[in-house]
């Protein structure tokens, strides 16, 4: 069995903004965790399945439009999770929609928590560094444009790209 997610990746420069905001954090994930928003959390998959997920997320993406995304300010799930994040404020029905229909056929996976797009930017760290990171990016704001979805393997230093599936051009 291999870990696999799907995300949406927080282009540059807002990427290394993220990164270093997580890394300041203390968060063990800085440097092997990308900056993105999760579709589908980590999963384990056997790698003879993987043509049939493919397959499945080439026809759950097909004829999705690009679309605008915007992060701004924090947000926390505590006091239910240890978790500060930044928060998409315009792009959020987007985001949900990719999830519904990538959530099906082999990804039809039971879920802890509703599905509710954000950028992580603290996690594994102590109740101060969490105040630190939500004080300190609560101005954050960023604007850009989301033209792909992206699967990705848990390998031994970090999350690699595996596949990208663009979105429709509008």
């Amino acid at each position: 069995m291999k870990t696999f997610g799907v995300a949406i990746e927080i282009p540059q420069p807002h990427a290394e903004i993220l990164r270093q905001a997580r890394e300041a954090a203390g968060d063990p994930e800085a440097h092997t965790n990308p900056p993105h928003v999760t579709v589908v959390a980590p999963v384990s998959i056997d790698p003879e399945e993987m043509r049939v997920v493919e397959e499945h997320l080439t026809e759950a993406l097909a004829g999705i439009p690009a679309f605008r995304m915007r992060l701004r300010g924090t947000g926390t799930f505590r006091p239910v999770t240890p978790v500060v994040f930044v928060a998409v404020s315009d792009g959020i029905a987007a985001c949900e929609e990719i999830e519904r229909r990538v959530r099906r056929g082999p990804l039809a996976l039971e879920t802890r928590f509703p599905y509710h797009p954000h950028v992580t930017i603290a996690a594994e760290v102590d109740e101060a560094a969490l105040d630190r990171a939500f004080d300190e990016l609560a101005h954050f704001e960023a604007d850009f444009m989301i033209d792909a979805v992206h699967l990705y393997e848990l390998a031994e230093h970090g999350w690699e790209l595996t596949r990208s599936y663009l979105l429709e051009r509008r």
